[in-house]
């Protein structure tokens, strides 16, 4: 048989970790072949290195069955491989257009990429603004650029890294039909997933990584959840256990907050208004660039325009508050990105911690610099952190691993409300479970928790009530035992009548 891709004995050392042992991997054309691995597995790593983005020590590629050493992106594309990362490679500065076009050979004009660009987006229902500066899009925003870019060079290989973390259930649908329409005109699929129902229900063969080597491969569509997550961890992740609502005092009003968009591509929020209380978690669904991040700037304290009265915490007035301030009443805040808000990438984990602990400064800002360490490394041992301890960079950890370290900051300060924005973005079966765990347990200690995610499937399994956010509205409270994927799904376009909720509006 003619392979479109084959690896053999494909090895890469890093000083601290052999991130790939002598992988084998060969992928039919016109095949969905996943990769799945817990985070730090060595599948970024290898898909690197199909990319031409990292080089092996060892091993053979063979390309349509002839070996190749591909030294660089720009060699790999011009093979007709093309590759959407999880962390995103864009200028900030330009538009999404000019973004594009770096990505493409020079035989296109701008407005010719233009026009492309509306045209796929159009064809495979990924909504793209041509026009807007990177920097104003959301984490949704930049991935559906990112999708549009990889389809636009027509590849015989698409590497996916977690493509569908910020679509609605309606889009993954979508996006599955135009994946599948693409295999089926030949282009091989590499889909890097931690949803083990998205894998089952997309792909055809499936090879599993554990500690950089191949642990197994199977065909998902035989497999259950749990025979796939024993492959990837070793063990099913824990279920989370239901519990009755067991609400208290308001911790957390807002209440007719409309504000106008901080940048020229930012979301206005129109009339919003919603009660978090003491032990509950209430979950925000919705598609990224919907308000979410303007929501989450009004309530953390970095923007300070809502009106006053419209955000309150504990009854008191912190509208116009400083970050610093809201948490000293006890609000924590985890931003969705990982890397330059929610910590400094050339900073150690210890520094990073200073960002939001304050108990090894003393009066005068003397810092005790044995005490920052004991809290980065006991907060490594409780949320089981991959890293080179303390003093690791924050940029050297895998992104699951950076996430369980920001999230351990905040549930560790034991705050009394915590706001976070996709807990478990892009992080393994068995992280997303011990997050999922550590929210539920801080909400049963009586922390009010408010849960911005994408991951319905998340939202389900940890929300006491949900709401929708489309375009800067919020629905109707729904509590969890009525909400069913077809409702928010389509509450997520923005569907609803205030009628829907006002059975519940009353209760919120």
């Amino acid at each position: 048989m003619s392979y479109r891709l084959q690896l053999t004995g494909i090895s890469k050392q890093y000083p601290a970790v052999k991130a790939n042992d002598a992988v084998n991997l060969a992928v039919e054309p016109g095949q969905i072949h996943a990769v799945l691995g817990e985070n730090g597995a060595g599948k970024s790593t290898l898909m690197k290195i199909i990319y031409g983005a990292v080089q092996p020590d060892a091993g053979q590629m063979l390309w349509n069955g002839q070996p190749v050493t591909i030294k660089s992106p720009a060699q790999a594309r011009a093979l007709g491989i093309s590759m959407v990362y999880q962390h995103f490679s864009l200028f900030d500065t330009l538009s999404a257009a000019e973004n594009v076009w770096l990505g493409l050979d020079k035989s296109l004009s701008l407005a010719e990429v233009r026009a492309r660009i509306v045209e796929v987006s159009r064809n495979y229902g990924l909504e793209v603004d041509p026009e807007r500066p990177v920097h104003t899009l959301s984490v949704g925003e930049r991935q559906r650029v990112e999708i549009v870019r990889a389809l636009m060079t027509n590849p015989q290989l698409l590497i996916l890294d977690e493509p569908t973390s910020v679509l609605t259930p309606q889009a993954v649908e979508k996006l599955f039909v135009t994946l599948r329409q693409l295999a089926a005109g030949g282009c091989s699929i590499l889909y890097i997933s931690h949803k083990l129902d998205e894998i089952r229900a997309l792909c055809q063969h499936c090879t599993v990584l554990r500690g950089g080597k191949v642990s197994g491969e199977v065909d998902p569509r035989t497999q259950s959840n749990a025979e796939l997550s024993r492959l990837m961890i070793g063990a099913e992740p824990p279920r989370l256990a239901p519990r009755e609502l067991r609400a208290g005092a308001v911790a957390l009003k807002v209440d007719r907050l409309s504000l106008g968009k901080a940048s020229p591509f930012g979301t206005d929020l129109a009339g919003l208004g919603f009660e978090l209380r003491a032990g509950e978690v209430l979950g925000i669904a919705g598609v990224s660039g919907n308000g979410q991040q303007e929501l989450m700037a009004a309530l953390s304290g970095e923007d300070r325009r809502a009106p006053k009265g419209s955000v309150s915490l504990f009854g008191q007035d912190i509208a116009r508050a400083g970050a610093h301030k809201r948490r000293r009443l006890g609000l924590h805040f985890v931003p969705e990105e990982r890397l330059g808000r929610g910590a400094v990438p050339t900073l150690s984990l210890a520094q990073n911690t200073l960002l939001t602990r304050t108990e090894a400064v003393k009066a005068g800002g003397w810092i005790q610099q044995s005490r920052v360490q004991r809290l980065a490394e006991a907060l490594i041992a409780r949320f089981k952190v991959k890293a080179g301890g303390a003093g690791a960079a924050a940029k050297s950890l895998s992104g699951g691993n950076l996430q369980k370290f920001i999230v351990g900051r905040e549930i560790d300060a034991k705050p009394k409300v915590l706001v976070i924005a996709q807990p478990t973005w892009g992080v393994d079966v068995g992280a997303a479970a011990q997050i999922r765990g550590e929210l539920l347990k801080l909400r049963d200690e009586g922390c009010a928790v408010l849960v911005v995610s994408e991951e319905l499937d998340e939202l389900f399994e940890i929300s006491d009530r949900l709401l929708v956010m489309a375009k800067g509205r919020l629905s109707p409270p729904l509590p969890i035992a009525e909400a069913t994927v077809e409702k928010i799904g389509e509450w997520m376009s923005g569907l609803w009548t205030e009628q829907e909720g006002a059975g519940h509006h009353a209760q919120a």
